[in-house]
């Protein structure tokens, strides 16, 4: 995941992508995957992104099987990293 430069698009608007490549199955499993990884954004984004950034989720094989609690706190987790490193990145930049 990376975060797009706010000054890209409005500040308060938040956009996220999928993508699912064809190692993780036929067209079911992707399409199934994707479904988890939109329905984990729709409940996540909202309370933990940031305005203004981009977002891309890629999903994998354990985004199958994987229960759906711990898809969300991955991506929290994930969230968390990313604003912590990029406030960083831009400090000593």
């Amino acid at each position: 995941m990376q975060p797009c430069p706010p000054e890209i698009h409005k500040i308060d608007t938040i956009r996220v992508g999928f993508t699912v490549t064809k190692k993780v199955g036929d067209a079911v499993r992707r399409n199934r995957a994707k479904r988890r990884l939109r329905e984990v954004a729709r409940a996540v984004l909202p309370l933990y992104g940031v305005g203004g950034t981009d977002y891309v989720l890629i999903g994998r094989d354990a985004t199958l099987t994987r229960p759906f609690a711990d898809l969300i706190e991955d991506l929290k987790t994930a969230l968390r990293k990313v604003h912590s490193s990029s406030g960083r990145k831009a400090e000593q930049g």
